[in-house]
C-alpha cells in the first residue's frame, strides 16, 4: 500500500512539473513575439465608468437646483447635470433660459437672424378736410349803406366768378357819383379856358374817380357812369371767385357799416387735409412727400396729395403736430369738415440692425429680446430700440447683426412670469441675500431660491398673491412670520388653498418682491406644526 501511494504521488508530481514547464515555455514565446504587450487579466472586462450626477437644474433657467428629479410649476422636468460635463451641457447662467430640443419643436419656437436693412414704413395720421385759405374771398363793402336786394340768398349755393350777389344803396356812393359827374362836365366846359383852369378841373376829375375805385366800384360801372353821366341809386357786388357760399350775413333791408363781412365764398376745387402726426413720427415727415388720403364717405376711393407744410407748433394735449397736405378736389367730393385718414410712405436710406417687431417683449419700462445662443438655449437681453416700420424695428444696442432672435414662441406668453424671474437673475444673482445654501446632498452650486414650510392663510386669485404663515428661514435669517408672496403663474394657485400646509420654494425677483416658483403639499402636518405657535405678523 505504501509503495502504491508513493507511486501515485510521484506520477502527480511528474504531471505537474511537465505542465509547469509547458506553461512557462508558452509564456516565454508570447513574451518574445509581443514584448510590449501588457499581461491580460483573466477576470471580467472593465465597464465604462458612469459620470457622477451633481444635481438637477431648472429647465427655464431659473437660479434654483434640486438634488432629486422634480418638475417645475409648468410640468417641465428638471435637467440632470453630471460631473465633468462640458460648458454646453452644464447648467446655463442664471440669466439664460434652457428648454429641451423636443419641447422647442413642440412649442413652435422660431428664430430669425438680426439683419442690416433700410426701414420702410407707413405713417398713419387722422385729419380733417379744410378749405384752402388762399381760395377764400370775403365780400365786405368799404362804405356805409343798406342791402337793397339779394341775388344769392342761401348758404351753400354755388356761384360763378362775376355772378351778382347783392345790391346796396348808399348815400355816400350817390354823392361820390355826383361829384365825379360834375367834375367831368366841368372839365368839358373848360376846354377853351386857360391851361391852369383845365389842370385844376382835371385833378378834381381824377380824385373823384379814385374815390369810386377805392370803394371797389367795378370798371364796368365806372365806364357806364362816364359814358352816360347817369347817377345810379344802387351798386351791385359780384363774386370775385367761383365757389361755394360758405357764409352769408347779408339780409335784405339791413344796414351795414364799412368793413362788415356780408358774404364769404370759398373755392373748393382744391382743398387741404390737415393731419395730426405723432411726435415720434415727425422726424420722418418731409415737405414734398406724396400722401394718400382715405375718406370714410368713399371707402372705395383713394385720394392723392402732397405735403406742403409742417406746422411749427405742437399740441401738448395729444403730442401731435399738424401737417398740411394739398390735393385736388374733382367733383367737389371732399367737403370741409370731413374726417380723413392720411397714409404717408417714408423710408430711411441708412441701413441699421433690425429685428422683427414680434421679437421684442416690452414690459413698459424696458424692452427685452430673446437671443438663441444654441439649440434650446436662450438669453434675455435688454435692448435699446430706434425707428420702427410696420414689421421691423431698429436695435441701437443689445443685439448684433447675424445673432438669432426668437420671433415666434407661444410658450413665452404662458411662461411670462417665469421669464421675468429669469430676467431678474441679472441683478438677483449678485444679491447677497438672494443666495441660499445648496440643498442637502447636492454637490452642485448653491441655489438662489429659498425654502419655507407653513400654512396658507389667504389666497387672492385676482392679484396672484398668497399669504403664508411660515416658520424660520435660515437662508435669509428670517424668523417665523406671516407674509405675502407672489406666484410665478396661475397654475400654482390651484395647489394653494387656505388652511393647507405646504412647502414652497421662492426667489427674489425684484428688491422686496418674493415669488413662489414651486409648491409641495405636506403629507405630515407635524412638519409645519411648530409654525403656528411661533408665527407673528410682519415683514
Amino acid at each position: 500500500m505504501k509503495s502504491g501511494a508513493a507511486i501515485s504521488v510521484g506520477v502527480i508530481a511528474l504531471v505537474a512539473a511537465v505542465g509547469s514547464g509547458y506553461w512557462l515555455g508558452q509564456s516565454g514565446k508570447a513574451a518574445q513575439h509581443a514584448p510590449t504587450a501588457a499581461v491580460q487579466s483573466t477576470g471580467a472586462p472593465d465597464t465604462p465608468k458612469q459620470p457622477k450626477l451633481l444635481y438637477y437644474r431648472n429647465p427655464m433657467g431659473l437660479p434654483d437646483t434640486s438634488p432629486v428629479p422634480k418638475k417645475d410649476p409648468m410640468g417641465m422636468d428638471y435637467i440632470a447635470v453630471f460631473e465633468g460635463a462640458s460648458t454646453d451641457d452644464s447648467a446655463a447662467s442664471p440669466n439664460q433660459v434652457n428648454i429641451s430640443t423636443q419641447k422647442v419643436q413642440k412649442l413652435g419656437v422660431r428664430a430669425e437672424a438680426a439683419q442690416l436693412r433700410s426701414l420702410d414704413r407707413t405713417i398713419h395720421a387722422a385729419g380733417r378736410v379744410e378749405p384752402d385759405e388762399r381760395r377764400i374771398a370775403m365780400i365786405s363793402p368799404k362804405f356805409e349803406g343798406y342791402v337793397e336786394r339779394l341775388h344769392v340768398n342761401v348758404t351753400g349755393q354755388f356761384v360763378a366768378k362775376g355772378q351778382p350777389l347783392f345790391e346796396v344803396y348808399s348815400p355816400e356812393l350817390v354823392s361820390a357819383q355826383r361829384e365825379y359827374a360834375i367834375a367831368v362836365q366841368g372839365a368839358a366846359s373848360l376846354k377853351g379856358a386857360d391851361s391852369s383852369a383845365q389842370l385844376g378841373m382835371g385833378r378834381l376829375v381824377e380824385s373823384s374817380l379814385q374815390r369810386l375805385k377805392n370803394w371797389d366800384i367795378s370798371e364796368e360801372q365806372i365806364k357806364t357812369l362816364v359814358a352816360s353821366g347817369e347817377i345810379r341809386r344802387t351798386m351791385t357786388f359780384r363774386s370775385p371767385v367761383s365757389g361755394i357760399v360758405t357764409e352769408k350775413k347779408a339780409v335784405q333791408g339791413m344796414r351795414f357799416m364799412p368793413g362788415d363781412a356780408l358774404y364769404q365764398v370759398s373755392d373748393l376745387s382744391a382743398v387741404w387735409v390737415v393731419a395730426d402726426v405723432f411726435e415720434q413720427d415727425l422726424g420722418l415727415v418731409r415737405t414734398g412727400a406724396k400722401a394718400q388720403v382715405r375718406i370714410t364717405a368713399y371707402p372705395d376711393k383713394l385720394f392723392e396729395g402732397k405735403v406742403t407744410y409742417v406746422y411749427p407748433t405742437l399740441k401738448a394735449e395729444t403730442r401731435t403736430v399738424p401737417v398740411r397736405v394739398e390735393m385736388a378736389n374733382p367733383g367737389g367730393l371732399l367737403k370741409p369738415g370731413m374726417f380723413a385718414q392720411m397714409e404717408l410712405q417714408v423710408s430711411d436710406k441708412a441701413q441699421a440692425v433690425t429685428v422683427p417687431v414680434s421679437a421684442v417683449i416690452d414690459s413698459g419700462t424696458r424692452q427685452i429680446v430673446l437671443v438663441q445662443l444654441k439649440e434650446g438655449r436662450f438669453e434675455p437681453r435688454e435692448v435699446k430700440l430706434g425707428a420702427r416700420s410696420d414689421t421691423y424695428v431698429e436695435v441701437i444696442d443689445g443685439v448684433k447683426e447675424g445673432e438669432q432672435v426668437v420671433v415666434a414662441a407661444n410658450f413665452l406668453i404662458d411662461a411670462e412670469s417665469n421669464l421675468k424671474a429669469a430676467i431678474g437673475g441679472f441683478a438677483g444673482a449678485a444679491t447677497p441675500n438672494s443666495a441660499a445654501p445648496a440643498a442637502s446632498g447636492a454637490a452642485g452650486p448653491a441655489s438662489a431660491g429659498h425654502q419655507a414650510q407653513g400654512t396658507v392663510e389667504e389666497v387672492d386669485a385676482k392679484s396672484g398673491t398668497v399669504s403664508i404663515a411660515h416658520g424660520p428661514i435660515a437662508s435669509l435669517k428670517w424668523p417665523a412670520m406671516t407674509m405675502e408672496f407672489n406666484v410665478a403663474n396661475e397654475a400654482l394657485l390651484k395647489t394653494l388653498k387656505p388652511g393647507a400646509k405646504v412647502a414652497v420654494e421662492f426667489v427674489e425677483r425684484q428688491p422686496g418682491e418674493w415669488v413662489i416658483t414651486s409648491v409641495k403639499p405636506l403629507a405630515d402636518n407635524k412638519a409645519a406644526g411648530s409654525t403656528a405657535s411661533s408665527v407673528h405678523s410682519g415683514h
